[in-house]
């Protein structure tokens, strides 16, 4: 049941030949590994408006226009940057391989978690916005805004969990429809304040002009318009996502991605200062704007739509992006090695799965609300952004290569720009909630590096050396093995153990924890019944313990236990023919298993007898007995 409504969901398994197949070409991959950037027009400039509007009114929409010019220049140089690292290491992992493999692996450590906090950030804020664009136009929605959001997460890791080339066709179309949309509400708007369009006059607070424009407040709105940043990493970390010539195809995304913000995100904050809509409880900003320039008619409703679509799949960057930077951190020993695991539709499920869980956690305890989540946004990226920057740095330093010092310059002069950038937002919204980013970040570290820790000492013990392989002996002298037979009655499955183990060794032992004496003489009474030389050996438990008389009785004179021998504890067990049936049978043997392996002499090995159909049992059984009666009744009748 399970496995076919899981065919239903993500589709027929796919081949490891047919990932060739898999790969974005420039068409797919631009709204695939885009639309975060891209999405970002529809909340950057709004975020930098409501930190502006409360204290300075009208004014707040030329500083507008003049944070959008800086932070559009950082994002060519971010795009500079980023087109360096696409060349240089082509495997993917952005930020996190070239710190670790320029400036150390802690460094790497912190890219990496830094970049993984992000990208969990991009799916919670982006899918929270997106409800909030459509809950502008339809209040009716607004109390479900959570379980809307939740839902719709849902749906996407659903999307994503059927594969690269699906999702990028589902995800695809609606992100150019949205561009097409902008590039209509920018051009239209435009045309129409030429035509002599007098907007109307916001209602603002008459006496908010006259207050100081102080460098805090504008620090304050910059870093809420540096989210319009967030996801141009995602191209350089998934560069093995396209087709060959991968390299090239992912630099042509980049390059169409800054010339996209450019004209979207420019064009929206230049009409906003002419329009100027205030965004609140009244409407998200871009919405606002198209019902001014378009009124109430199809238009407005296509950008309404359009920009929900683009915020959810902004959050899709993030399941291109994630999957594959949790599996090269996996590959380098940096994460568990099941993230790297690709599954049955050639992406990494695991990732996916992870990704999806924890932003779900996020909308919930944030309650979907954009204006917070934005308060823990883009710190993290911005972190990966300066080390990147900085790792680049170093490498030209050590390499130099044909124009390395130009190239070294722009990534100099990028780290030190994002290193300021990282202490404006983390200062400017502190207390809005980035603190729990500075604090988590430290703590992913700490555990990534555990996790490094244990893989390389795991390495090691288990590395053999040159001069060791001759060393090992494989003759059948080498080891005396024994097998033990732990049976809690005499049934079929006990039996069925017991011959197993008595045809491999031939030092067979069964063994029985006994509660009370009662019990102990009715096993062995059907024990007696097997006809059987394999010793039986009683041992009570007064306390009930299963597993310390039997490692009492291996270490004791009875069994002559020598060192270098080994025991096979078989455990007779059984299979339900359910699933759900597992829950009404004592799950003892997993127990006993857990504590026996901890022992290095002990081997632990499990029989289980598959059980049959319980009413398809029941009837052959009811049959048996009514066959038996029938035949006993013809033979009384005979003797008649």
């Amino acid at each position: 049941m399970f496995s076919r409504f899981r065919r239903f969901l993500i589709g027929k398994p796919l081949k490891s030949s047919a990932l060739k197949g898999e790969k974005l070409g420039i068409l797919w991959g631009l709204p695939i590994l885009s639309s975060d950037a891209i999405s970002s027009v529809a909340y950057a400039g709004q975020e930098m408006l409501i930190v502006l509007l409360p204290a300075i009114g009208v004014l707040a929409f030329g500083q507008m226009t003049i944070l959008s010019a800086c932070i559009i220049g950082l994002l060519f140089l971010l795009v500079a940057s980023y087109r360096q690292t696409i060349d240089c290491y082509p495997t993917g992992g952005g930020a996190f391989i070239v710190a670790k493999e320029n400036l150390g692996a802690i460094p790497g450590m912190v890219a990496g978690a830094a970049l993984a906090v992000d990208y969990i950030l991009t799916v919670a804020v982006s899918i929270s916005s997106g409800v909030e664009q459509v809950t502008s136009a339809f209040g009716f929605i607004k109390p479900y805004t959570v379980p809307f959001a939740i839902a719709l997460v849902v749906l996407l890791m659903l999307g994503n969990l059927r594969g690269i080339r699906e999702s990028s066709k589902l995800f695809g179309i609606p992100a150019y429809a949205f561009i097409f949309g902008m590039f209509a509400l920018v051009i239209y708007g435009t045309i129409k304040l030429a035509g002599g369009y007098q907007p109307t006059a916001p209602d603002l607070d008459p006496v908010a002009p006259l207050k100081t424009i102080t460098i805090l407040l504008m620090l304050k709105a910059f870093a809420s318009g540096c989210t319009a940043l967030t996801g141009v990493e995602a191209v350089s970390n998934a560069v093995p996502n396209f087709r060959d010539p991968a390299t090239k195809h992912a630099k042509t995304v980049l390059l169409l991605l800054a010339i996209i913000i450019l004209l979207l995100f420019g064009g929206t904050s230049v009409l906003a200062t002419q329009y100027q809509v205030v965004p609140g409880d009244n409407g998200a900003m871009l919405i606002l704007m198209a019902k001014e320039i378009f009124g109430q008619g199809f238009m407005y409703y296509y950008i309404t739509g359009t920009t929900f679509i683009i915020l959810i799949l902004a959050a899709n960057t993030a399941y291109a992006g994630f999957p594959m930077l949790i599996a090269v951190m996996s590959k380098e020993r940096f994460a568990p090695k099941q993230l790297s695991h690709r599954g049955d539709k050639l992406s990494f499920d695991n990732g996916i799965i992870v990704l999806s869980a924890v932003s779900i956690l996020l909308i919930a305890a944030f309650r979907a609300n954009v204006s917070h989540l934005i308060g823990l946004y883009a710190v993290g990226v911005f972190i990966s952004f300066t080390l990147s920057q900085s790792g680049m740095f170093v490498r030209w330093r050590r390499t130099r290569e044909r124009n390395w010092k130009w190239k070294a310059a722009i990534n100099g002069f990028g780290a030190v720009i994002t290193g300021i950038v990282v202490l404006i937002i983390a200062v400017a919204k502190f207390t809005e909630g980035s603190w729990i980013v500075v604090v988590l970040i430290p703590m992913l570290v700490f555990l990534i590096n555990k996790v490094y820790i244990h893989y390389m000492a795991t390495q090691a013990q288990l590395k053999i050396n040159e001069d060791e392989f001759a060393k090992f002996d494989f003759s059948k002298k080498s080891y005396i093995n024994r097998i033990i037979v732990p049976i809690e009655h005499v049934n079929r499955s006990s039996v069925r153990a017991l011959r197993y183990a008595n045809m491999i060794c031939d030092n067979v032992t069964a063994f029985h924890v006994a509660m009370d004496e009662e019990s102990a003489k009715a096993l062995q009474r059907d024990f007696a019944k097997l006809n059987t030389t394999i010793p039986l050996v009683v041992k009570f438990s007064p306390y009930r313990k299963v597993v310390d008389p039997l490692l009492r009785f291996i270490s004791s004179a009875e069994y002559d236990y020598k060192e270098g021998d080994m025991i096979t504890v078989l455990m007779p067990d059984i299979e339900p023919r359910r699933r759900w049936q597992n829950i009404l049978h004592s799950r003892t043997r997993l127990y006993v298993e857990r504590k026996l392996l901890k022992h290095k002499h002990i081997v632990v090995s499990a029989m289980p007898l598959q059980l049959r159909d319980d009413k398809a049992f029941l009837k052959s059984v009811n049959q048996g007995k009514g066959h038996t009666k029938e035949a006993k009744s013809k033979e009384g009748k005979s003797k008649h």
